[in-house]
């Protein structure tokens, strides 16, 4: 069941969507539309494509090569070679070769599905921070309204001479901050929906309000349930498929080693012999001092360097992930002492200033601290949501969706 303070901001939430005549937008919708057509999405989308261009070229073998040679310019004396040599590849070169661009295949996926958990966890961060700044406008105008009629009933009583024109002076300038509160809240409303359609692949807004029924992010899963899964997440797994593409590119360094073999077949004529001889050659360079002894090293080392990478991949998960958990409990245990305790006692005192203050028993400044209660605590209640729903999109960023 919600509790009172649940079940207003929802009443809040529906008043707002139902006021707007115009577009709206789900976060369904939007995770859709990002998806679709986010630029930088379908950039990383390319990179498929250009590994699957490598692993073809990865596995043609060397063109023949064809040479025409002619000894003795003069006509008659002239001796005519053709050759037509090809090149073997020996040492696995090959296999070498495709086994790399396998791995750079593979690692494709992997980056491209790393976008996507990226992607949507800045959608559902812009998101909620679009729904709060939605909501946060209409609370600036409750409080503007509510303003409005503590400064009639303040404009009342100094009519009736029971208040000092001091108080009406307070009350107008309360008034002038609640209406400069309300533009504020305005603008950043209009800042996050245009963060959140750039995130949809729109250069401009196409919606005027948001539609969603609860503010808050969920609750907060167990550390230990997702530390359970680390080398299940993308950014693992990535880590992991570069060690192999380290490995892979060590047998390709390696397989250059062992130098290629030229077999060539030909025809020469001598005219002035008048006579066709066959010729057949073979050819392969000595590996005296180039052995690719610098380039094994170097990708021995990468390799090295990839297992280091993905064990500091692995801290790093562990940290964020603690860190974030952490984040999200402590803000929704805040989240729920403003739903419970403090927004529901802030709201009655300004309701019970308010009334004593139209009965005579309390002076003005009370309305307006008690007023000024309920605006910081409405505000301290979204920094929390925000901090939740951060926290929310960081894990989402690893683990994929929860």
């Amino acid at each position: 069941m919600p509790t009172p303070r649940k079940f207003a901001l929802l009443c809040l939430l529906l008043t707002a969507t139902s006021a707007t005549a115009g577009q709206g937008l789900s976060l369904p919708e939007a995770l859709s539309a990002a998806l679709a057509n986010n630029p930088e999405l379908a950039a990383a989308g390319r990179e498929i494509g250009i590994a699957e261009g490598d692993r073809r070229q990865a596995g043609l073998i060397p063109n023949p090569e064809l040479s025409w040679e002619v000894e003795d310019t003069r006509r008659d004396t002239s001796t005519t070679t053709v050759t037509l040599s090809q090149p073997l590849e020996l040492g696995g070169k090959r296999g070498a070769r495709i086994d790399l661009a396998e791995r750079g295949q593979a690692i494709a996926q992997l980056e491209l599905e790393r976008q996507r958990n990226g992607l949507r966890a800045e959608v559902v961060q812009a998101f909620h921070a679009a729904l709060r700044a939605q909501t946060a406008l209409e609370l600036a105008r409750q409080s503007q309204a509510l303003t409005e009629r503590g400064l009639q009933v303040v404009q009342g009583r100094v009519t009736a001479g029971q208040s000092s024109p001091v108080e009406a002076t307070r009350a107008q300038v309360q008034l002038a901050q609640a209406q400069a509160e309300v533009r504020r809240a305005n603008t950043q409303r209009t800042v996050a929906y245009q963060a959140l359609a750039r995130l949809t692949g729109s250069p401009l807004a196409s919606f005027d309000q948001l539609q969603a029924t609860d503010l808050s992010p969920g609750t907060a899963p167990s550390a230990e349930a997702l530390l359970a899964k680390v080398e299940q997440t993308v950014e693992w797994r990535l880590a992991a498929a570069r060690i192999e593409q380290g490995d892979a590119a060590l047998g390709s360094e390696k397989s250059q080693r062992i130098p290629n073999l030229t077999v060539s077949v030909g025809s020469q004529y001598s005219r002035e012999d008048r006579e066709r001889v066959n010729v057949v050659g073979l050819s392969m360079p000595l590996p005296l001092f180039d052995r690719n002894q610098g380039n094994v090293l170097a990708a021995a080392r990468r390799a090295d360097q990839a297992r280091d990478l993905r064990n500091a991949v692995e801290l790093r998960l562990r940290s964020e992930t603690r860190s974030a958990v952490s984040q999200w409990h402590t803000a929704m245990q805040e989240v729920d002492a403003y739903d419970r305790t403090i927004l529901p006692a802030a709201q009655q005192a300004v309701d019970t200033a308010t009334r004593g203050f139209e009965m005579g028993k309390f002076a003005f400044l009370d309305v307006l601290d008690a007023q000024r209660t309920l605006i910081e605590a409405r505000g301290l209640y979204l920094e929390a949501l925000a901090s939740a729903t951060d926290a929310r999109a960081q894990v989402e960023r690893m683990y994929g969706e929860q």
